[in-house]
């Protein structure tokens, strides 16, 4: 595997803060590899930390094998998109991404000007290259940072939450041509996000954030599917967390005084305290089939319904709590219901 980035036993703190907690990373060349958590979760910082903008207290970091710990930014050869863009308000488009080519050869065989012009094409603002950034919309202005940021062609992309001041469809339809591009450039790119949606959908791997340390790194299906902790299962998207404790065969667990099934390859001891979830997707709703051993059944109410265009998702009151669940059905289920999943829809936190 050869390594674009490499963080090892990084730490960063800003007075009495601890910004990141011995935190230690390995990025393949040419990966998209997205950080995503809450605010002040130390997503950010391990970005700086990557780009030579944030200290750090203990740590090295490596781009493309070779050791930058102690390089500047400028020598790092890492390109930025930062959250606001940053465009030189004086200069034009075509001046704000031919900027970091007069400090930096690049291995092109165009010229300076032959490279903007395709770079601009690239993200599709070549017919705006002689305007100036305040006559740029939002989306215009994050594609003319993403130029300036290729132009010099970086051995790493870093992008700092560029799509956060956009409405909610144009960043659906940029997040796919940042990903397009990457992908026909073949650039390690390492992106922040605080969007678990954005980030299960453009990333190779995910590595999901909290106080400064990382909860879990895998694949976007892998994080959804088998979340590694109780903050990773409510964190990214919805989810239903129960407590439970393991039956005498060890092949169910009891919740509030109903059976749940446990897939076997758990192989957990009887009466051993654990927490499971169940996403809202794999819940099946039905007010009147029949009950069955296999599954869990669980006899709820409806409480709460909300449209979401391709599905409901339905907010039921089972013993006191919360369970959601999303169903595809054509009219929403309401009154007493029947919620049903199965082993495989279970998953060990």
């Amino acid at each position: 595997m050869t390594l674009g980035v490499a963080i090892t036993d990084c730490s960063v703190a800003y007075d009495s803060v601890t910004a990141l907690d011995d935190v230690s990373l390995s990025i393949e060349d040419g990966e998209f590899f997205t950080l995503v958590g809450p605010s002040g979760c130390g997503k950010t910082t391990t970005l700086r930390a990557i780009a030579g903008l944030a200290d750090l207290d203990r740590g090295t970091v490596a781009i493309g094998g070779r050791d930058v710990t102690d390089d500047p930014p400028e020598s790092r050869n890492a390109g930025i998109v930062f959250q606001n863009y940053a465009l030189f308000p004086h200069m034009s488009v075509r001046e704000n991404v031919a900027y970091g080519l007069q400090f930096r050869e690049t291995e092109s065989d165009l010229d300076d000007d032959a490279r903007v012009t395709e770079l601009l094409e690239l993200v599709e603002v070549a017919d705006l290259a002689d305007r100036d950034p305040d006559q740029l919309s939002g989306g215009q202005q994050q594609r003319v940072a993403l130029a300036r940021a290729l132009a010099p062609e970086p051995d790493v992309l870093l992008l700092d939450e560029p799509l956060s001041a956009l409405d909610a469809q144009l960043r659906q339809r940029l997040r796919v041509q940042i990903r397009s591009i990457q992908e026909d450039l073949g650039i390690t790119t390492v992106y922040v996000t605080h969007d678990q949606a954005e980030a299960l959908a453009i990333s190779d791997r995910v590595a999901v954030m909290r106080d400064g340390r990382l909860e879990q790194v895998d694949t976007p299906e892998t994080v959804y599917r088998e979340p590694a902790t109780r903050f990773v299962a409510e964190f990214v998207g919805d989810n239903n967390v129960f407590d439970a404790v393991v039956g005498p065969a060890g092949s169910r667990a009891t919740v509030d005084g109903v059976s749940v099934p446990l897939p076997p390859e758990y192989g957990l001891d009887s009466g051993e305290p654990v927490t499971l979830s169940v996403r809202p997707e794999s819940i099946t709703v039905d007010g009147s089939g029949p009950e069955t051993n296999d599954g869990a059944t669980l006899a709820a109410t409806v409480d709460t319904v909300e449209f979401l265009g391709d599905a409901y998702r339905v907010h039921c009151d089972w013993q006191g709590r919360t369970v959601v669940v999303r169903t595809g059905a054509s009219e929403p289920p309401e009154g007493d219901v029947t919620l049903r999943f199965g082993a495989d829809d279970v998953s060990l936190l």
